[in-house]
């Protein structure tokens, strides 16, 4: 084979390469835009969603899914839900964390501190995979930016459970969503109807739950959003003011030319 024949057969592998990817992405149903509050460029994050997306979290996910990149003391900060330091001491204490090794060598439980970290619903993998089928579920603290799509295919997944289509096998343990690569997903559908109770009254329904649990998810892997933003809207205000200087320093230095 010729070093022309040889570059033509390794494009056409390439693209047929290309072509199978691609078809084996077509497979998921494509999730439609959603309006987030944080989306824009002023786009900021609904405190009162934030606090209910915690609830569902709490409630709903906790039980399979960590955030091991989140403490207790980051739900007061700033930008986030601005739980106060009250109401975040006791949040911590209401779940046990272990501690330890004490003088004596051995570990022991405690409640939980705002210093401490989201604790995990499983021991290790393998305990994990065994209350699973299997399936490991994924920590959740940057979902919503390691997923393709980010908080719109979060949300579409939440709220995308169908029965499956005539003819399609499905083995137990797995049920039917069309977001999914396949279709076939290992995790029941999580939210149901009223399945938790809103402090603040609001309705709620599995969209609502969705989309408060997924702009929690967002900030869990975006907590910086609304800084960064507002420090970009600054820095084009200045560059704005800084061009316009330079403009006008240049007509005036340049008016006596022709």
């Amino acid at each position: 084979m010729n070093r022309l024949s040889a570059l033509v057969f390794s494009a056409l592998l390439t693209a047929g390469l290309l072509i199978t990817v691609a078809e084996a992405a077509g497979d998921a149903k494509h999730p439609e835009a959603i309006d987030w509050s944080f989306k824009g460029l002023f786009g900021m994050y609904d405190r009162d969603s934030l606090r209910r997306g915690y609830k569902v979290y709490t409630e709903v996910c906790a039980s399979c899914h960590s955030m091991n990149q989140l403490r207790f003391r980051n739900l007061s900060q700033s930008g986030g839900p601005e739980f106060t330091a009250t109401e975040v001491k006791a949040i911590a204490a209401d779940f046990t964390v272990e501690d330890g090794p004490d003088d004596y060598g051995d570990m022991f439980d405690r409640p939980g501190l705002p210093k401490d970290g989201f604790v995990n619903p499983f021991p290790n993998v393998q305990a994990a995979r065994a209350a699973n089928g299997g399936a490991y579920p994924p920590d959740l603290s940057l979902i919503t930016k390691a997923r393709s799509g980010g908080p719109d295919y979060i949300y579409a997944l939440l709220t995308g459970y169908e029965d499956p289509p005539l003819g399609m096998k499905m083995r137990d343990g797995l049920y039917y969503n069309p977001y999914m690569a396949g279709g076939k997903i290992a995790m029941a559908a999580p939210l149901l109807e009223d399945l938790v109770e809103y402090t603040d009254g609001s309705a709620a329904s599995v969209e609502q739950m969705s989309y408060d649990v997924v702009t929690f998810l967002n900030w869990a892997a975006e907590p910086e959003l609304e800084e960064r933003k507002q420090t970009g809207f600054m820095v084009l205000i200045y560059l704005t003011v800084f061009a316009g200087l330079l403009f006008f320093s240049m007509r005036r230095i340049w008016a006596d030319k022709h």
